[in-house]
């Protein structure tokens, strides 16, 4: 065998094992599930839980927000399952989320990817 016959076999080599290791570290629905209520409830408590409250009731309103948030979060996921759209490529997996909760509050839609037991939310916009 000369070099570039050696080469190429170290290199289809190891993109057969990056390739077996990405599937089977693609992760399931449940593991986004779990992402993204983490990320949610993350988000409600530092950003909604901390806006526009007057400051004779903020340590109060803030305490009742986020144990109100904590509260939900089997809601929370039921929603996240019930409007999350996966997309499955054996190698990783997409996930889009379509998050409309009412006609009071806005909605939004979040795509993430899944790879190597990881997820990366590559959009997040307001609609």
């Amino acid at each position: 065998m000369n070099g570039l016959q050696v080469v190429a076999a170290i290199a289809g080599t190891a993109l057969i094992g990056v390739g077996g290791a990405m599937a089977l570290t693609n992760p399931g629905q449940e593991n986004y599930e779990e992402y993204a209520v983490e990320q949610l409830t993350t988000y409600l408590k530092e950003e909604v839980c901390t806006q526009n409250i007057p400051n004779t009731f903020e340590n109060f309103l803030q305490r009742q927000c986020v144990s109100l948030v904590d509260t939900g979060r089997p809601q929370i996921r039921q929603i996240i399952s019930e409007t999350t759209q996966r997309q499955n490529y054996l190698l990783f997996s997409v996930y889009q989320t379509d998050l409309n909760v009412g006609p009071f509050l806005p909605a939004y839609q979040f795509e993430s990817v899944g790879a190597f037991q990881q997820f990366y939310t590559y959009q997040a916009e307001k609609l």
